[in-house]
């Protein structure tokens, strides 16, 4: 990049590329778990796990409707006393798996934010999710890696940039909390 305006432009057109079908399914299996009562577990690295504590919120605060149930929203990025335990305890790669096997039960979901997908804690967060019986879903960038072929529902930003995919991510969970605001949110 040689320019704000550069970036931005980037930005415009990674937006006007990106295929939205994947995230009206994230918004159909979202309605579908507030209506359930199913929990929805949100987790990630980073900027990764800061766009899953912001989404937690909005989701958990920012979609309340007075004639529909809450969603039940938990960021598995947000417990500092449970990650640094069990990463002190059984290593790093168990922070976001060992709260999954113990708080998630069959319907839920587990939504990893991840811009190469590759990270081990939350590929290996994604494979205890699925033995539980646990929807899997994924907001990755680069080429997906391990976390694209893992999830059940896959939401990808072509790029190999992690500003930009960064970006894109948290302004997808706000198009979806915006979604899931409406009277009917569309499946």
């Amino acid at each position: 990049m040689n320019s704000v305006k550069e970036y931005f432009e980037t930005q415009a057109r990674l937006f006007s590329q990106l295929n939205t079908a994947p995230v009206d399914q994230v918004i159909a299996r979202l309605e579908r778990a507030r209506a359930e009562g199913h929990r929805i577990f949100l987790f990630g690295n980073g900027g990764s796990a800061a766009t899953a504590s912001h989404f937690a919120c909005d989701l958990g605060k920012g979609t309340i409707q007075p004639d529909r149930p809450r969603l039940q929203v938990i960021s598995l990025a947000d417990n500092l006393a449970t990650l640094t335990a069990y990463a002190n305890d059984l290593g790093f790669d168990t922070i976001f798996a060992e709260p999954l096997i113990t708080l998630a039960q069959p319907g839920d979901i587990a939504m990893a934010f991840t811009a190469s997908g590759n990270s081990p804690n939350v590929v290996r967060a994604v494979d205890a999710a699925k033995k539980i019986g646990v929807t899997t879903i994924g907001f990755t960038g680069f080429d997906g890696g391990k976390t694209k072929n893992s999830v059940d529902l896959n939401v990808h930003v072509p790029i190999n940039s992690f500003p930009h995919i960064e970006d894109i991510h948290l302004a997808l969970t706000h198009a979806i909390c915006e979604m899931l605001k409406l009277p009917h949110a569309p499946h």
